[in-house]
Parts: structure tokens; sequence; C-alpha cells
């Protein structure tokens, strides 16, 4: 399976605009796959869950997603919410998100359970702990060992209820010595 093939399959699921999840823990490689899949779709928009998330509140934010941007666009109008910013810790600018045939939404718990009615596909990208781990620190820094260690306590839990990588429609290797893009096959693990 190539990118092209999956936007094909992606596309083929009859409604007027297709949310895909791109879900997995933490470093997992989610951010360059969904950057991939939305170039292959012809420049879809991405979504993403660090928009809405915080170190204070990693998982339970998901609320003011399902509100401002999956009920929005399975209906097919715009979404429309404030950006997270990290650095500073509050709300940012406004972002609006036209619908469009496919709409990538891609980080730690997009393909959740609560919203799934809204999905149109769930992509899981599976990448061993100690990567994703390092992938992390090296992003955010080494200074941040204690908030990723809880970070990704609080994902496992997530997972443990959730179990998204079980429901996803496709299941693709992390592996950062695996070159995701149009030209080569996708690593499939399920």
């Amino acid at each position: 399976m190539t990118f092209d093939s999956l936007v094909q399959q992606i596309l083929a699921v009859p409604r007027p605009v297709r949310i895909v999840a791109v879900d997995g823990p933490g470093g997992s490689g989610k951010s360059t796959f969904a950057r991939r899949l939305a170039s292959a779709a012809g420049g879809a928009p991405v979504v993403h869950t660090d928009d809405f998330a915080s170190w204070e509140e990693p998982i339970d934010w998901w609320p003011r997603l399902l509100a401002q941007v999956m009920e929005p666009l399975t209906a097919g109008r715009p979404a429309r919410f404030q950006r997270y910013d990290w650095p500073t810790k509050r709300l940012a600018e406004w972002i609006t998100v036209e619908p469009a045939p496919l709409v990538v939404v891609e980080g730690v718990s997009s393909g959740r359970f609560d919203w799934q009615q809204h999905l149109a596909f769930v992509v899981w990208i599976d990448t061993d702990r100690a990567t994703r781990l390092h992938r992390g620190l090296e992003r955010d820094g080494y200074d941040q060992l204690v908030l990723w260690e809880s970070w990704m306590a609080s994902e496992d839990e997530h997972y443990a209820v959730h179990r998204t990588r079980d429901r996803a429609d496709l299941v693709v290797a992390g592996d950062p010595t695996v070159e995701h893009d149009a030209e080569r096959e996708l690593v499939v693990l399920r």
C-alpha cells in the first residue's frame, strides 16, 4: 500500500467529509505520517490534537475538539477553534478549517472512541516505547523527562480503555528507518 492507494481507499468511504484519525502515542511519527497523507490527498487540511492538549491536560481536552472540529466538519460546516500555545500556556489565534473531501486529525487520542461516529478511517502508528521517548526528548529537551514519563502514563491509561490500535482500520510501522512516501510501500502491520 502507498499513500496514493491509501487516499483512494479513504475517498471510497461514502461521506462528503472523511475525517481520518492518525493516532498513536507521543513520538510515534503521527505528524510526519499525517503531513505525507495530506500531501498525497492534494493538500488536505490537518488538525493537530496538540492544538488542544497541554502538559496539564494531556488527554481529557477532547470535548472542545469534538464541538469545534468534529461536529461542524461532519455536518459540512467549517471548523473554528482557538489553538493552544504550549510556550505561553494559553489559547492563541483562531483557526478555521473548511470542509474538504479528506481532513486529517492527527495526534494522541485522535482515534478515540468518544467520536468514532465522526471518523471515516483510523490509522495507528506503531512505534516502540524507547524510540518514542527518545524522539520526544530530542524535540522537547531532556529536561522534560519527568513530564514525558507522566504523559506516557496518561497515554497508557487512555489506550488501555479506548483500544485504538485494535479498532484501527490500518496499523503502520512508525520505524524511523522506514521512509513513508508516495513512491514507497507503507509498512503495514495490520
